[in-house]
């Protein structure tokens, strides 16, 4: 499946967009191009938002082939890099409404953590939300998108390309409520 230029026109300018840059405990250092970031193993900011619909299905979707990081796999959370002057529930709320187009409800913190893969250093903030609005996926970043149990998004998650960090996001989620 090739890359469309809707596509490749936003991968260019997501990688162009200042982003939060941090250090190890989170702290903020300035603000740097995406793509300067990842290409020098930086740590930045990120946000996951875990949507629920009423009957208690998570949102799933996969993430296109033009994405830097973990192209045309699965993801159990909408979300993104905090940009340059925004903060976590800012960031959260604006990735919920580009990625899935859900605007207006309730975002619930749980906490940080770190992630860290030799690929992906991220402080990040786990979210979640309830929601039967319609979903209205951004073409640029979303492929596909089903609301799934959770058990069927853990099992789905051992035989297909899920995406690691938003399964972390996931498991702190679900500690969370314990």
């Amino acid at each position: 499946m090739a890359i469309s230029p809707d596509e490749a026109a936003h991968r260019a300018a997501s990688d162009r967009e200042l982003v939060a840059w941090v250090d190890e405990h989170d702290q903020l250092l300035g603000a740097l191009p995406r793509a300067e970031l990842r290409e020098r193993g930086l740590i930045g900011r990120c946000t996951f938002i875990l949507l629920f619909n009423t009957a208690g299905q998570l949102c799933v979707h996969r993430r296109t082939l033009s994405k830097a990081l973990y192209p045309g796999y699965w993801d159990v959370a909408a979300g993104g890099m905090v940009t340059a002057g925004e903060g976590y529930a800012d960031s959260a709320a604006r990735e919920l409404a580009e990625e899935l187009g859900i605007e207006g409800v309730q975002l619930r913190f749980h906490e940080r953590f770190y992630f860290d893969q030799p690929d992906n250093h991220l402080w990040c903030a786990v979210y979640s939300a309830v929601s039967d609005a319609p979903l209205r996926l951004q073409p640029e970043e979303v492929m596909e998108a089903r609301f799934v149990s959770l058990e069927q998004a853990e099992t789905e998650s051992q035989t297909k390309p899920y995406c690691p960090d938003s399964l972390a996001a996931l498991q702190r989620y679900k500690a969370s409520l314990k």
